[in-house]
């Protein structure tokens, strides 16, 4: 499926039969899922995708070619294949152990060739084994909503009650994985979503309630998976001195301007840019380990505009993911 120009629909179209360069891998996509970061880009929110271009960063397949020097990958290997496609390898920030903030890094779905498609082609460095407990279609969330959910609890450090604004594809999964780890969950839905607060319910969350609402006692941390930047006054007044409000998303609306007194106390701001291969190695053996249990809505590739406009409407529980085929 092609993004020609944002602002418009996918369409279905023929490209040229794709083959793998040195290092690369040419893979048989199994199942990829919806990110809300598709709808960013889709949206024109993210400006800078290359055109035309095949959207998609959580990526589940099979490796059916190898280019010249894979080593580390083998034919019919199940793998995963990430947001983050490229880095540079020799930046201050890469030689530091923060490839996710190289200035030349790549993004698969975005300046990269992504999995709304039948094969799809991956830097051999880049891409991830998985849990074989897990479906292809059951994978396909943990590539980015799991990976970018992780990175945003750790930001939250030892906090032990946590909110989480939004409660989509990324908060069902970590509130599994802070349940696990003994901390205590309160769900912030938009206001009146019954159906995602009796999810959220049903994954433990201590607390359901609207995003409108302040929790019935002080917060040590909150992450704003929801990219409404009116949420983040809300979620200051809801964390303790000391606490921490973590922005998970890629993109936010503006922030509206807020009194100094909800920062002050030691409060701290701060953002979640995209992720390291460390996070997913390590993320994924926890997820196995937890185990975590992901909710997904297949949907035909073909239907892949429907998923996209099912994920805006916050029609789904869960997430969304696409299947070939």
């Amino acid at each position: 499926m092609l993004l020609k120009k944002p602002k418009t629909p996918l369409q279905t179209a023929e490209v040229a039969d794709l083959s793998p360069g040195p290092g690369q891998v040419l893979i048989k996509t199994l199942a990829c899922g919806v990110c809300r970061t598709d709808l960013h880009v889709l949206d024109g929110d993210l400006s800078e995708p290359k055109l035309p271009l095949i959207l998609g960063h959580e990526i589940v397949g099979r490796v059916v070619e190898k280019g010249r020097g894979v080593e580390s990958l083998q034919i019919e290997e199940r793998v995963g294949v990430p947001w983050l496609g490229f880095t540079c390898g020799e930046c201050p920030y890469c030689l530091s152990g923060r490839e996710n903030l190289c200035a030349k890094a790549r993004f698969t779905g975005y300046q990269i060739d992504g999995g709304y498609a039948e094969y799809a082609l991956a830097d051999e460095r880049f891409v991830f084994f998985l849990p074989e407990k897990y479906s292809d279609a059951q994978a396909a969330p943990l590539l980015c909503a799991g990976l970018i959910g992780y990175r945003s609890l750790k930001m939250a450090g030892e906090a032990q009650k946590i909110g989480l604004y939004g409660f989509g594809a990324a908060a069902h999964i970590i509130t599994q994985v802070a349940r696990h780890q003994g901390r205590k969950v309160f769900a912030f839905t938009r206001p009146g979503d019954r159906a995602t607060q009796d999810f959220a319910r049903d994954l433990g969350a201590a607390w359901v309630g609207d995003s409108n609402l302040g929790p019935p006692e002080e917060l040590d941390a909150a992450i704003l998976f929801a990219p409404a930047g009116e949420l983040v006054p809300t979620a200051l007044k809801a964390v303790s001195r000391g606490g921490t409000v973590v922005c998970g998303g890629i993109h936010m609306s503006d922030i509206p301007s807020f009194p100094y007194s909800l920062l002050w106390g030691e409060r701290s701001l701060r953002s979640v840019a995209n992720l390291t291969r460390a996070d997913g190695r390590e993320f994924l053996a926890l997820a196995a380990k937890v185990p975590i249990q992901t909710r997904v809505k297949e949907y035909p590739l073909l239907r892949a505009n429907e998923a996209l406009e099912d994920l805006r409407q916050g029609r789904l529980q869960g997430a969304a993911v696409l299947v070939p085929g």
